[in-house]
């Protein structure tokens, strides 16, 4: 799990360290036959989702044929791996997606990305979820447009592998123990009770903070996020201690499988639970799944009551060879019917207030639900929340904690990720 991560994240600590990209932007009046857009949505339901994205340019572009520069491979650490070496080249895609928060931030804080305030009008900024809204910003502006938003704190259930074993659907008041209970019934109903897309080493992270939300709660979310929270304490004892149970009811094949692989599996009776972000119910119902019928979702136990927030962002590159229909494109994401053609097919669902959502199926309704009436929490699996350097150290600590079941040794190398983090902020 640890190499591959770090092999994503150094790269983006050397461009970190370096204006890759930067300098005077290009010209976003020039017209061009031309869009390049690099991203890593490459499996079943984000490819139909990246599609509408395209369609929808090219309805509103017509004579420019956009480029589906998309890299596949570890839950998008290869691309991570691509760009980076097109950026120190002096080639950037014309634009990438990326995440909201500290990712965007990065970007824009080094000159590689261009403002896009010409594209967020006032109207679409009032109307976007404040959180996100400002998770976008650097210096007053905004660097990226988001395409929806995911919920992380999901835990997905196949129906008929539940009643087999004879486990009540998740739902209200559900909790860690009353989870690791049916998880040990699954089990012994001789079932797989764990879908786990180890192949990608952000699901095993995910299933982490999933655990730590429920036990330190969305204050302790504050304390994380502002390096107050005591990673030696017993809430975070708590929290390894319920993963590390997890970890055992995991099917056999987990470090082999995706995370769309897990999605999949469980769609088909592979297995009665999985935590990952909403990205599954594209998946789920791309394999054929009903909701309602062939599985459901709930809240991970414990986290009802915030919305753990995955936002894909794209951004422009400052030295675009295509400024002007990049600009385009990021000012069509932000349409309604372009924000629920896209949810429908990914599984997310809009970030502006003025959209419908109502022709959405029932568990993406509730998500909107949530992500308005809840507090909106930062991811730090994908570098959302916190630098690059902490996220890495968030990585190595839990695969430490994988490999040795150790807080200490986790709690290690939380702290000399944080010794490490010298990487100036601009």
């Amino acid at each position: 799990m640890k190499t591959l991560f770090r092999t994503a994240t150094a790269v983006a600590l050397i461009m970190a360290l370096t204006a890759c990209g930067s300098g005077d932007p290009t010209s976003a009046t020039k017209d061009t036959d031309r869009l390049e857009v690099m991203s890593w949505w490459t499996s079943g339901s984000e490819a139909a989702a990246l599609d509408t994205l395209l369609a929808a340019f090219r309805q509103a572009h017509p004579g420019v044929e956009p480029v589906n520069a998309a890299v596949a491979g570890g839950g998008g650490s290869q691309a991570v791996v691509a760009l980076v070496k097109r950026l120190r080249s002096g080639d950037p895609p014309d634009v990438w997606q990326t995440f909201a928060g500290k990712s965007v931030q990065g970007y824009a804080g080094r000159g590689t990305v261009r403002d896009v305030a010409s594209v967020l009008p006032d109207e679409v900024s009032a109307a976007m979820q404040p959180t996100i809204r400002q998770s976008l910003n650097q210096g007053g502006k905004p660097y990226g447009v988001p395409t929806g938003a995911h919920r992380s704190n999901v835990l997905w259930f196949n129906l008929g592998l539940l009643r087999k074993a004879g486990v009540a659907a998740p739902a209200g008041d559900y909790t860690l123990a009353t989870f690791l209970t049916d998880l040990r019934k699954v089990k012994a109903s001789g079932a797989t009770a764990l879908c786990l897309g180890g192949k990608d080493p952000f699901t095993t992270v995910e299933l982490f903070e999933n655990t730590l939300l429920s036990a330190i709660g969305t204050a302790g979310w504050a304390d994380l996020v502002n390096d107050r929270l005591d990673w030696r304490g017993a809430e975070v004892r708590a929290a390894l201690r319920s993963f590390g149970d997890m970890l055992t009811y995991a099917g056999p094949e987990a470090g082999g499988l995706s995370w769309d692989a897990a999605a999949t599996r469980l769609a088909t009776g592979g297995c009665a639970f999985a935590s990952v972000n909403d990205s599954a119910y594209g998946e789920l119902t791309a394999a054929g799944a009903r909701e309602g019928r062939d599985f459901g979702a709930a809240a991970f136990p414990g986290t009802g009551g915030s919305f753990l927030a995955v936002v894909d962002v794209f951004v422009a590159a400052t030295k675009a060879e295509n400024a002007k229909n990049a600009l385009g494109f990021l000012g069509g994401v932000s349409t309604p019917a372009t924000q629920i053609a896209f949810s429908r097919a990914k599984g997310s669902v809009p970030v502006l207030r003025n959209v419908d959502v109502s022709s959405l199926p029932p568990y993406q309704q509730q998500s909107s639900k949530a992500l308005w009436s809840s507090p909106v929490l930062l991811s730090v699996a994908h570098g959302e929340a916190m630098s690059p350097a902490f996220q890495e150290g968030f990585y190595d600590a839990v695969s430490t904690y994988v490999r040795t079941r150790s807080p200490d040794a986790f709690a290690d190398d939380l702290r000399e990720a944080v010794a490490n983090d010298t990487i100036p902020q601009r």
